[in-house]
């Protein structure tokens, strides 16, 4: 009896064993790749749960995590893309243009989504908008196409400027595609546009004193996942160099920043979640077509105009989606 109860135990446990298998390896994981660091991404990952959680996945439950961020080094994404590859996630959620290149040159089974401000076609992520085929859709905010309407407002709220620089980080792809069409609409204005590079923290403090020694009036602070991860600094150096500046998110006039026009990275984010769980589900990324943004957030700070002793133009207040005092 004591060895037939024996075997019945173990025999039960064995089975045990394998249905707590089976239900871990059921439970999918999702692996974040971000370009930039993880604090300054906490509203974006979080919109991208809540999109995730909208479809029935909600971590703890049904689908688990891993993360990883370059912190603005983008020389280290392969690395990072290859490591979640090599830990066979179920799918890449991927933050930034570099952040999904480095994905799919690491995989082309894992289904891949991404959030970008570049143009996915151009930038060679997905074949076609409607089909992206392949293993990769996302959504596309279009932050670069939107340089020359920044320079036109900037234009409208800074019209003494004469000299408008334009911030850019080297390490960027597409970066000489960006500057070209900034360029030309600054030929438009009648404007120079001196072009200032900075891919690290003592680069962008080097770039504001140039912007002295150029006698900038105005700047436009290029569209970056590393820029991105760092509003406060950039707002802080604009406030200290007394440079009025537009960003590409609304984050940075939040932080103190005079005046953003954008796309929503938060409602991207929560879309690009919503894919993930139709993924999951079993769609497929090729025919899940690439979205795009149809409306743009016009951000004034009026407490940081005031301060550089601009006056906002009535007819700028009133197109802007919020004006903060």
């Amino acid at each position: 009896m004591r060895r037939r109860e024996l075997l019945l135990f173990l025999g039960g446990a064995l089975t045990a064993a394998r249905v707590l298998r089976a239900q871990q390896k059921a439970t999918p994981v999702v692996g974040f790749l971000g370009s930039a660091a993880p604090g300054p991404y906490a509203a974006y990952v979080a919109a991208f749960r809540q999109g995730l959680s909208e479809t029935g996945y909600v971590e703890g439950q049904n689908v688990a995590f891993e993360s990883r961020w370059a912190d603005g080094h983008y020389d280290r994404l392969p690395a990072l893309a290859a490591d979640l590859v090599g830990r066979n996630v179920d799918l890449i959620a991927a933050w930034g243009t570099p952040s999904t290149r480095a994905a799919k040159s690491a995989t082309s089974t894992i289904p891949i989504v991404f959030v970008s401000g570049d143009d996915p076609v151009a930038t060679g992520l997905v074949a076609a908008l409607a089909r992206p085929g392949g293993n990769v859709t996302g959504v596309s905010f279009l932050f670069v196409e939107m340089h020359p309407k920044r320079l036109e407002l900037l234009c409208e709220l800074v019209p003494q400027a004469r000299v408008i620089a334009l911030l850019m980080n080297p390490n960027l792809s597409g970066v000489e595609r960006t500057i070209r069409d900034v360029e030309e609409a600054a030929r438009g204005k009648g404007v120079q546009l001196p072009i200032v590079k900075a891919g690290s923290d003592g680069e962008i403090d080097a770039a504001f004193a140039t912007f002295v020694q150029l006698q900038a009036g105005a700047l436009i602070v290029g569209s970056d996942p590393f820029f991105n991860s760092r509003p406060e600094q950039l707002v802080a150096l604009a406030s200290r160099y007394a440079v009025p500046a537009i960003y590409f998110a609304r984050e940075f006039a939040e932080a103190g920043g005079l005046i953003s026009y954008g796309a929503s990275i938060p409602a991207a984010s929560r879309q690009v979640g919503i894919f993930a769980g139709r993924i999951l589900k079993g769609a497929k990324p090729a025919d899940l077509p690439v979205e795009q943004p149809t409306t743009f957030e016009l951000v004034i700070n009026l407490k940081t105009a005031k301060a550089l002793g601009l006056t906002v133009p009535q007819s700028l207040l009133a197109r802007a989606d919020e004006v903060i005092e």
